[in-house]
């Protein structure tokens, strides 16, 4: 009765007009719903011509629906979100008509294996741990941490699971010396007095699929602060001497303020080098250890 009253609501709830179709061409209205039959938001929807030359994408917005003007012709379209099955599914554009296929209901992909209990040891030689900064505020800047260490330790259920990474704060690389330089300074990582960056996440939380939140405390520059790895887990492998493998990617945000990285000195020169948002990456590889 619930979800029979909310798609009620939904039908009733007034759209704007839909502004008029350009000369020759026409209209793909796409509507993305879960396995319930609930709309899904954010869903990649890509239009492909006949010749499989990507026409157009998009994500659906809070209704899961998404408009697309294309010419004429036939196309195949593949709608895709994290932990569920892709739809794909064939199309006809009309001149000067509005196509409006059944709407898409994802189903949920299979569940990748999860680490088995035990630790695992972060392979440096095939994880990266990068940045991206805006740089006077004009572009971006990207760069790099070349040297750290550190582990997982899956419990016998995920949630209980811990990592923990150690950073050579020295090994900053933006591929620009006198930039490097600058960075390991007083002025900003200080890394004389503060030799490391550590992070240590000890909750694991599932938000579906192949995505993890994972919490916990980051140690930077004489401050500590709770930080938190948007996390998707790519599952396991075999590498090419036997040993068994695991990947994930994760990003994070930092606000350089919060750890007491205050350019204040700097801009009251007049020099605004770094942006106060951080982005953090990491590709991670691990070992299971025997």
């Amino acid at each position: 009765m619930p979800l029979a009253f909310l798609n009620r609501l939904r039908d009733r709830t007034p759209h704007s007009p839909q502004p008029p179709l350009p000369r020759g061409a026409g209209a793909l209205d796409v509507c993305v719903n879960d396995p319930v039959g609930l709309p899904m938001a954010g869903v990649d929807v890509s239009v492909r011509a006949a010749d499989g030359r990507e026409a157009t994408h998009g994500r659906t917005d809070p209704n899961g629906r998404l408009t697309v003007t294309l010419p004429p012709g036939g196309y195949r379209l593949v709608v895709t979100s994290d932990g569920f099955e892709p739809a794909r599914f064939e199309v006809a554009v009309v001149a000067g008509e509005r196509t409006a296929p059944r709407p898409v209901t994802l189903e949920l992909a299979p569940a990748l294996p999860l680490p088995t209990a035990g630790r695992w040891r972060i392979d440096p030689d095939h994880t990266a741990i990068r940045f991206t900064a805006r740089h006077i505020g004009l572009a971006d800047i990207h760069g790099r941490f070349n040297h750290f260490e550190g582990g997982l330790w899956i419990g016998e259920r995920m949630q209980d699971s811990r990592v923990e990474v150690t950073i050579d704060a020295a090994s900053i690389d933006t591929g620009v010396r006198l930039r490097d330089d600058h960075l390991r300074s007083a002025e900003f990582l200080d890394t004389a007095r503060y030799p490391h960056l550590q992070f240590t996440g000890e909750r694991f939380v599932h938000k579906g699929g192949g995505r993890w939140a994972v919490q916990g405390v980051l140690h930077l520059h004489g401050v500590s602060r709770t930080v938190q790895l948007d996390t998707r887990y790519l599952g396991i492998g075999t590498g090419i001497a036997g040993e068994t493998r695991t990947a994930c990617r994760a990003v994070t945000e930092l606000h350089r303020e919060d750890f007491t990285l205050d350019w204040r000195k700097m801009l009251a020169r007049g020099i605004a080098a770094i942006g106060a948002t951080i982005r953090v990456e990491l590709d991670i590889q691990a070992v299971r250890h025997e």
